[in-house]
């Protein structure tokens, strides 16, 4: 494992739990907490194309940290506790549920190609999908019967799932567009906690939000590293201003 020259990992640090694409999971002394540690390291495509992208594990760091206590106030629960350093934050320990949520306000990316739909056209109404968290097969699309039936999440659990992924929906859209972004989609993960509540898990960010410039519908997010539009660290650093420096 690779750190930036001047990363010094908490003290806290335990057990290596989990390693994803964008982040590393940690144990620490308290069973109910965990650190989670976010990477450089940038994936498209199912992980065929790599890139490092310099400062991209502080800034979606810093994004997330910002935002969850907003949705936490907003009466959404979820995993943050506190943010450590540069790149680690203190979480509650979840189990998560292998069944990822996409929230779509505007056509775009996969759904404007399956569906023949023009990227860009807004939906009249949020689309919700779901995935099955599985990186070995691409996170393949399902739907909740799959989920039921093979076990993933029980019905109630989905329920309660799509309602908080609403919830977030109606709070990031208007948030983002104060600050002069249009929220197009979404990917959300949610975890259980020891008692089996649900809450919001994983991140908000540039690499797990479609994010355009409310004025030139500029791409403000990993589609700038998915599509070698080049500008990436730049994209990332402006969404980091606009969501930090409020209003």
């Amino acid at each position: 494992m690779t750190q930036p020259a001047h990363f010094q990992p908490h003290p806290d640090l335990g057990e290596l739990r989990y390693e994803g694409k964008a982040k590393r999971v940690y144990a620490t002394a308290d069973p109910a907490v965990y650190i989670v540690e976010y990477k450089d390291d940038a994936t498209a495509f199912n992980g065929v194309k790599k890139a490092q992208i310099g400062g991209k594990g502080a800034i979606n760091n810093a994004i997330t940290a910002a935002i969850y206590p907003q949705l936490e106030a907003a009466g959404i629960p979820t995993h943050f506790i506190e943010k450590l350093s540069e790149r680690e934050q203190r979480v509650k320990a979840v189990e998560i549920v292998p069944v990822e949520v996409i929230v779509r306000n505007v056509a775009a990316g996969s759904f404007s190609k399956r569906l023949n739909i023009e990227e860009g056209t807004p939906l009249p109404r949020p689309v919700v999908e779901y995935c099955y968290k599985s990186d070995a097969l691409g996170d393949p699309l399902i739907n909740t019967d799959t989920a039921v039936s093979l076990g993933w999440a029980t019905e109630t659990e989905l329920a309660r799932i799509r309602e908080l992924a609403l919830q977030v929906r109606d709070f990031l859209t208007p948030f983002f567009l104060a600050r002069g972004i249009k929220l197009i989609d979404f990917k959300l993960e949610f975890g259980k906690l020891a008692d089996g509540s649900i809450v919001l898990a994983d991140e908000i960010s540039p690499d797990t939000c479609r994010f355009w410039d409310a004025e030139t519908n500029e791409k403000m997010d990993k589609d700038r590293f998915r599509r070698d539009l080049g500008g990436v660290e730049d994209a990332y650093a402006e969404m980091l201003k606009r969501v930090t420096q409020g209003v």
